[in-house]
This record gives C-alpha cells, structure tokens and sequence, in this order.
C-alpha cells in the first residue's frame, strides 16, 4: 500500500483537556515548524510514509469557507521528499461552534471532509489516504463517558460513538465524491481485558468487552451494528489498530493513585501477543489490516519495536494482509493535559522541552531497532510482489 512497510506518525491531537485548556501538538512538538526537516530525516532513514492531521478547527472557517494554509507547508514537504501521507480529518479537536449532538453536525463534517478531498487530491499523484474520524471509541470514553476532552460529557460514551460514527460514514461518502478511489484508513484502539483469577464472576463481563464492546465502532462502519447508519466493509475499507503497551488490563483491576489500572506484565499468561490480537482483528473482518499506532517509552522503546517487528513478519508469512506498522509518535510529547510533562516515546526528543523547534535529541537504541527489523520491510514488499504475480487481475489493476 505504501513504499514503506514502517510509517511515521506526528501527533496531531488538538481540542480541549480535562482542564478546558486549548491543546495543539502540532504546535506543541515543534513539527508545525520543522516539517520539512523532519520529512527529510525520514526519508534518509528509509520511511517513506506517514499519518498527519488535517486541524478541522484551523482550516473550517464556518458558511463554507476554508482555509488549507496550515496545510500546505506539509503538503510541499511531503512532495519533496516523496513520503506518502494518511491524512487524518478528526483528531479529537472540532470548530469551537459546532454541536456534536446537533442534526447539523454529521452534515458539517461530510462537508469539510470533501473539501479536504478535493484540496489533498488536487495535489497528489497517486492515491489518496485518509483516517476520516481518529479513534471513535477513544474519544467516545474521554469526551463522552469520562468528560475528559470536549465535549465534556459524562455517561453519553455510546451515543457519541454513534454520532462519531455516523459522521465518519457520511464523511467517507464525501471523500470518495471528492477523490474518487481513495483509501480510508479508519484507526481505532484494541484492547483486551482478563478477568482476575480469583473473580470468575467478572468472566462474562470481560468476554463481553473482548467480542463485542471493543469492536463496536468497525462494526458500525461496515454496517453490522445499526446499519440504519448506512456502513458496509467498503466504508471500513482497511482496519486501522492502535496498540500500545497500555492496551490489556485487568478487569475490575485496582487503579492507581491517579485513576488508571495497571496494563497486564509482559510474562503475565493472560496477555495476548501483538499477532494474535490482530490476526483476531483480520478473521472478524477480512480485508487489509494496519497498526497504525504503537510505541513504549524510555528504554523500553526499542525491544517494543523488536517485538513488533517478530509479530508483524509472523502475520505477514502466515499470509495476514499487514499493510503496515505505524511509529506512533515519531516525536516525543507532551502530555494533554499538563504540557509541563513530556513522555519520551518517539524515535525523537527535544534536547530542551521549551524549545521544541529546537535540536533534537534521537534514542540511538531505536534508531539500531528501526534499522534491524528492515528484513521486515523486504518480506512485506517481496510478499506483495509474488502475489501481484500469482494473480493477473491484481497485476493488471496494480499497472493502471
């Protein structure tokens, strides 16, 4: 799908925090101002993909007026350095007007996201890629269920996730009118959850979140959950799975001081591997598959990349169609809701927090691991080609 098996990913979130604080890690990581650089670093280091965000507060101006001046500079930088792009339209943050229970919302966003389309692809050779709504099931809980991010809300997680969703399905339409043959990227987490050994009454609700809870938005999109909503598997298109080291807990398990439960340990038995989880993700669904975001922190970074990279060329000789693996973030960030706080988990770090335009620090046993796991890259492009070969129609479209 992309030149490259591994993609780099900017964090583009924006919106309000727990706070009601404006938060913009475009901004916040420096990249708004070194993009050109950071393309280029990229493309040296052989990754010639990447995520974006597209900032709808920033370029929806309201009465139909647009402005893509914020996106531009990444459009050049992307054309100068052959990266290819998938540009996220909806990454938490949305005009400050708009009323995201309002029967006017899912119209609203259908129309951005084709002008987003006839802008990004009145620019790009090739295809164009596109997450129309980042992690709907994320949101759903932080600004829906917990009040964390805007809207602020509590106990409305599923009628968010519905109205996100809906919104996405209409969005999608809008994007094909506008960029007819575009790929729709749709990125949501996967999480797992194991009932401690001791409370087998907590059983059914754990299998209850892993089958059906954890799927719900994908279901919605590809029209098996409410297809009233007007999903099928072309509007899923290629499931996007955000995976980090945080994503399987203990049901029912004690949180923390400041609310969290701890993730399951790495030789816990009841954690599921990396190749499991999303060759689960491929047999409910079919099609292609990405991880689109994943990373550790600190030291723990590089054996995490390792361990991608085993469990991603297991998937890929087992004929898995893994379109990917996303280095999400690529920059070190600040936390969302306290910028005071950066957490290290990208390939690089600011030498100084305060100036995050400024020089860069890169984790050196990161950059061993990207290089080491290129055997992973080769399979991937090896597999695609002897498969492009075994099958004349796939050749034939793969030649227009």
């Amino acid at each position: 799908m992309f030149r490259s098996f591994f993609l780099a990913g900017f964090e583009g979130s924006t919106g309000y925090n727990r706070h009601g604080h404006w938060f913009d890690q475009v901004v916040a990581t420096g990249h708004d101002k070194t993009v050109d650089e950071d393309y280029r670093q990229l493309a040296d280091l052989g990754l010639h993909a990447a995520r974006e965000t597209i900032r709808w507060p920033l370029v929806d101006l309201g009465g139909g007026r647009y402005d893509f001046s914020t996106v531009e500079p990444f459009m050049e930088a992307a054309r100068r350095h052959d990266v290819e792009v998938i540009w996220d339209l909806f990454h938490y943050g949305y005009p400050q007007e708009v009323d995201l229970w309002s029967e006017e919302f899912p119209k609203r966003f259908a129309d951005y996201c084709y002008a987003v389309g006839r802008y990004i692809a009145a620019r790009t050779d090739g295809t164009c890629a596109f997450t129309p709504v980042n992690e709907p099931s994320f949101m759903s809980y932080a600004g829906g269920e917990k009040g964390l991010f805007a809207p602020h809300v509590t106990g409305r997680g599923w009628d968010l996730k519905v109205t996100l969703t809906r919104a996405a399905i209409v969005g999608i339409n809008a994007l094909w009118a506008a960029c007819p043959g575009a790929r729709m990227i749709n990125a949501d987490p996967l999480c797992r959850v194991a009932s401690p050994a001791d409370r087998r009454d907590l059983g059914e609700e754990a299998r209850d979140f892993n089958d059906r809870l954890v799927f719900q938005s994908w279901d919605m999109l590809c029209g098996r959950l409410l297809p009233e909503l007007g999903g099928s598997r072309e509007h899923l298109d290629v499931v996007g799975i955000n995976y980090y080291w945080t994503n399987q807990w203990e049901w029912g398990g004690t949180a923390r001081e400041d609310g969290v439960i701890p993730p399951l340990t790495d030789d816990d038995p009841r954690r599921w591997s990396l190749s499991n989880l999303v060759r689960s993700v491929w047999e409910r669904y079919g099609g292609e598959v990405m991880i689109t975001e994943t990373s550790h922190i600190g030291d723990h970074r590089s054996r995490w990349l390792h361990e991608v990279a085993q469990e991603s060329e297991l998937l890929l000789r087992e004929g898995v169609p893994l379109r990917g693996v996303c280095l999400y973030p690529i920059l070190g960030m600040p936390e969302w809701h306290d910028p005071d706080i950066w957490t290290p988990m990208g390939l690089w770090d600011p030498v100084c927090y305060r100036d995050p335009c400024g020089k860069r620090l890169i984790c050196g046993p990161m950059l061993k691991a990207l290089r080491s796991v290129r055997h992973v890259d080769e399979l991937h492009h090896r597999l695609l080609a002897a498969s492009s070969r075994a099958n004349p129609i796939s050749q034939q479209m793969a030649a227009e």
